[in-house]
């Protein structure tokens, strides 16, 4: 066995799981809560661990932002540490709380190799032509404004795990992946690596999603705080805490939303409507950029679990070669699987990600 402790410290929680890459299997896991003070939420957590008597190999931490930096997983020192510490602005939300989580797990564990596996590296094979804006040059340059992308350690997995569902090396699959959750994004991959992400600098760029807008025009950001008389802080709050299916609806979760328009609610219908454009939007768009697909592939919450979802996504697309089987795509099952009609051009396939299975894999390889 080789058991890697992997941790998801945020500002008030810490996540944790241990796994076995040789296996592929959990071996443990817990969540802290209302987290005040990450050293103490770590001595708890070390009680489970100890109580179980698993003997740690190494520990991988996901950090969110990774900047241009980092563009794979990295032995944390710390010259790392002070790194991750200067793109605080970039992440307001979730670095500070990846740090805490680090420092109390550096000094609970000390005689282990500790990795951080940052979202933002996946992105890091984008042309200048999907990670550049269209502004100043002086200005993204000193204040590094560009596309980063999210989800990245989830879109290796998933990559990963279509190219071997198909068949064929990583280095052959062109494939747009859809990670559906309360955060949401698209990623074109083009041979096997990425290409274009619809998240931005911040992940409040692309798709709709549980409490966050995605696109709007960025005049509207002007218009409300002159009109409305709103502070940039309760613009933020409201683009990213306020919007998205949430500011559609009042609801956030995709499952009451899906009931609602179920019985003939308008909102709730029009919200699913919405929704499910963009995505379209972004699959038509990534489509283009690629040249040919050899799959469109759902994963993350959503995306694995509604079949309603999905159909909606596939709808009267047979023109592009996708088309998907009803009876495959409501069948309720939780294993990488294949929902495309027989003689569908494209593969439409669910891969169910593991995102704490890949940091695992990601920090035994630098151990290795």
């Amino acid at each position: 066995m080789m058991p890697i402790l992997v941790v998801n410290s945020g500002s008030s929680s810490v996540k944790y799981q241990v796994q076995d890459v040789d296996s592929g299997d959990s071996l443990l896991e817990g969540l802290i809560e209302r987290v005040t003070d990450h050293d103490e939420a770590f001595k708890k957590m070390l009680a489970e661990i100890a109580h179980s008597k698993i003997e740690l190999s190494a520990v991988g931490h996901r950090v969110v932002h990774g900047g241009a930096k980092f563009s794979s997983p990295t032995v944390i020192s710390e010259e790392v540490l002070a790194e991750i510490e200067a793109l605080v602005p970039l992440a307001p939300l979730h670095n500070p709380g990846n740090l805490a989580g680090i420092r109390a797990a550096r000094a609970a564990f000390p005689e282990l190799l500790q990795v951080a596996v940052f979202d933002t590296a996946f992105h890091q094979t984008m042309p200048a032509s999907s990670y550049r804006y269209a502004i100043d040059q002086k200005l993204e340059k000193q204040y590094g404004v560009r596309k980063y992308g999210f989800h990245g350690t989830s879109y290796s997995f998933v990559t990963n795990q279509s190219a071997k569902f198909l068949g064929i090396e990583q280095q052959d699959l062109n494939a747009v992946i859809l990670h559906l959750g309360n955060g949401a994004s698209a990623c074109a991959v083009k041979s096997g690596i990425s290409f274009n992400t619809s998240m931005g600098m911040t992940p409040l760029q692309g798709l709709v999603m549980g409490t966050r807008s995605g696109d709007i025009d960025p005049g509207i950001i002007f218009y409300l705080a002159t009109e409305a008389g709103l502070s940039n802080v309760e613009i933020d709050k409201m683009l990213n805490g306020e919007s998205g299916l949430k500011g559609l609806t009042g609801i956030s979760d995709m499952r009451d939303i899906s009931a609602l328009a179920a019985a003939k609610d308008h909102m709730a219908q029009e919200a699913l409507e919405i929704y499910t454009q963009r995505v379209r939007h972004y699959l038509g768009a990534y489509f283009a950029e690629l040249g040919h697909l050899d799959a469109i592939v759902f994963t993350a919450g959503v995306g694995e679990n509604s079949a309603e979802i999905r159909s909606r996504v596939c709808a009267n697309l047979k023109a592009l070669g996708i088309e998907i089987d009803e009876d495959l795509n409501q069948a309720k099952e939780k294993n990488n699987r294949d929902i495309s009609l027989l003689g569908s051009r494209i593969r439409v396939l669910v891969i169910p990600t593991n995102e704490e299975l890949e940091i695992a894999n990601q920090t035994a390889a630098l151990l290795k």
